[in-house]
């Protein structure tokens, strides 16, 4: 096997070893910022949720309460009036949703799923748990899905899901009195949950990863060939000069000296060879009758 060729399998595989691990690295990095960002995302969208309870429950629940002439004031529940704001988001954007679920829910509308209940059911055998993160397909693509606890932490929730007996009488007559009862303060009664979509963020990564060794790709390309380059004029091209002359000297042709200029090691071995020949060319004379 000739230098140059054994010079370029051991270039191609240090450069297909750091290219693999370049791309394993990038790949694994692009794709968790991807998640990252979705996550981000998926905060930002229960924190407004949150923003939108708490401002029904301090602000509206004083001025409209519970019950208005007889009748019970959905609007003045905090949980539906998030999920009521975050309807035309929903509607833009069907993948973006919030669900608010209990296992007992006092509307039936917000029973949980089996996705929905493990996360109920995780939160219920994990106490102290703040957030739970997953993922899963749906028929428009893979989702990301936050949830956190709803537990009852304010005494003032017992009114109305203790007991049928103590519970409004609006709220009574609007869901009836088989659910939304029995539950006792601190118990995790459901689950807050927020689905973000994750197709579109994983394809720009994937795009940006693939751009990304397209280039590295090229500039390995781009190298290899500088590196021949130099490998040619710098190393090869006097190489094969020398042995030409040695190779001439040997057979007793004549030829003519050749010194690469520079001070490099093939310049310095050139100008050996040089002494070497003119050394032997003057023992050959003198060693001549």
């Amino acid at each position: 096997m000739k230098l140059r060729a054994k010079f370029n399998l051991a270039i191609i595989l240090a450069m297909a070893v750091g290219y693999g691990g370049a791309g394993l690295l990038l790949y694994n990095l692009s794709i968790s910022n991807a998640r990252q960002e979705v996550l981000e995302n998926a905060r930002v969208m229960m924190s407004a949720a949150n923003a939108v309870q708490a401002y029904t429950d301090q602000q509206v629940v004083p001025i409209t309460g519970l019950e208005q002439n007889g009748s019970f004031v959905t609007a003045a529940v905090p949980f539906y009036a998030a999920k009521t704001a975050f309807k035309s988001l929903h509607a833009q954007f069907p993948a973006y949703s919030l669900a608010e679920v209990a296992i007992n829910p006092t509307n039936k509308e917000d029973t949980p799923t089996d996705w929905q209940a493990d996360f109920i059911t995780e939160f219920r055998n994990t106490p102290g748990a703040t957030e739970q993160v997953g993922e899963r397909d749906t028929p428009t693509g893979a989702v990301l899905d936050l949830a956190q606890p709803i537990s009852v932490s304010d005494p003032s929730c017992l009114a109305c899901h203790s007991t049928p007996a103590v519970a409004p009488a609006s709220m009574i007559a609007k869901y009836g009195s088989d659910n939304g009862f029995g539950w006792t303060l601190g118990e995790i009664v459901g689950a807050q949950i927020v689905s973000v979509p994750l197709d579109l963020p994983l394809a720009r990564a994937h795009a940006a990863f693939e751009t990304f060794m397209a280039i590295l790709a090229v500039v390995f390309v781009v190298v290899l060939l500088i590196l021949n380059l130099l490998l040619h004029f710098i190393v090869i091209r006097p190489l094969v000069k020398v042995s030409t002359i040695a190779n001439a000297v040997s057979l007793g042709q004549p030829a003519e000296e050749y010194v690469k200029p520079g001070s490099d090691e093939v310049s310095s071995l050139s100008a050996s060879f040089n002494r070497m020949r003119r050394s032997l060319d003057s023992a050959m004379r003198m060693l001549t009758p």
